[in-house]
Formats: structure tokens, sequence, C-alpha cells
């Protein structure tokens, strides 16, 4: 397991889904539920599991999930069993793109089962930069997110290892870097 963690904006959906691309043969995506609104861009089942926030509540009484979190008042996000299982199933390792408290659950679970590795932006001001265009936003939501990721920034050093993301395109070379020296099999 590999999993990418980061604060809102800092890029670690645009290297997971360039790391999916690259490595395919290897690698599958863990589709996390959320009860937060669905964006413009996004497709119900591929990139969430749009919930009500009933049905997660149902689905964290049935244990459903691997590790949940309330984000945001109301706004849940958390790693189903199954989708877990259907990547096992498929043969291939998982890639999650996952919140900070969400990383640090998978990591107590799996431990050394699962590298994590934390996305880090070139500087705050950059973040928020991203996140306003984004234009996804409501601006409580932006004040939310912004106030959520000074708290984010200081877990650095939490997990496995760190990626600046200060160069895109360098950054992909880093983490291709990671993913061939640390996850795939040798030859």
């Amino acid at each position: 397991m590999v999993a990418f963690t980061a604060p809102s904006g800092a890029g670690k959906t645009t290297i997971v889904h360039h790391l999916l691309k690259k490595y395919s043969e290897y690698f599958s995506f863990s589709i996390s539920a959320t009860t937060r609104g669905k964006r413009d861009n996004e497709v119900d089942g591929v990139d969430y599991f749009f919930m009500s926030n009933d049905e997660f509540q149902t689905n964290i009484e049935e244990n459903s999930f691997i590790e949940w979190e309330e984000v945001y008042d109301d706004r849940f996000y958390g790693t189903l069993r199954s989708e877990v299982d259907r990547v096992v199933l498929e043969g291939k390792k998982v890639v999650f793109d996952i919140e900070i408290n969400g990383a640090q659950n998978l990591k107590k679970t799996y431990d050394e089962r699962c590298l994590v590795i934390y996305v880090k932006p070139p500087d705050f001001q950059t973040l928020v930069k991203r996140l306003i265009n984004r234009k996804s936003e409501s601006p409580q939501t932006l004040e939310d997110r912004i106030k959520r990721i000074k708290k984010e920034l200081l877990f650095e050093h939490s997990f496995d290892m760190v990626l600046l993301n200060d160069n895109l395109e360098e950054t992909l070379a880093k983490a291709e870097e990671i993913i061939e020296t640390y996850v795939l099999p040798k030859d």
C-alpha cells in the first residue's frame, strides 16, 4: 500500500493520477467516500463515492470503513474496506489519496505494509492561491480549509517520506523514483 497525504491544494491528487497512469499494471486507486458535495469535474464512483451523512453514518455503524474522519463540520471522508478488498482481488497494490488523519490511521493499522508520503507544498501562500483558483469552494468552506491547512503543515515529519512539490515535473520524477525504489517488485 502507498498513501499520499497533504493539505488541500498541495498536489497529492495530481501526483496519484500520474502514478496510476504510469504504473497501471501495479496499482489501483482506492476511491474514498465523502459527504461533501460533488465538484463539476467529478464523477461518483470514480473520484469519490458521494454519500449523504445518513449513508456515511450507516457505514460507520456497520464497520465498513478502514478509516474515516469528520474533516469539517458534517463533512466526512473515509476508506471503505470493500475498496481495499477490490484492489487486492485485482492483484494490485492500493494507492490512497488521503487526508492527514486518515493517513495516520492507515499507518497505525498497516504499519510497515503502508508507505505514507507527505506531499509538502512550497509555502502556505501557494496553497491558498491554488484553493482560490479552483473556484470550487464557498467563502466559508475556503476559510475552513485555510484554517485546517495551517494545522496540517505541522505534520510533515509524521510520515515515512516527504515529497516537496515546488516544481510539478520534478515532483513527478521524484515520486516515480520513490515508487520504483521502494514499492515496485525488483527484477
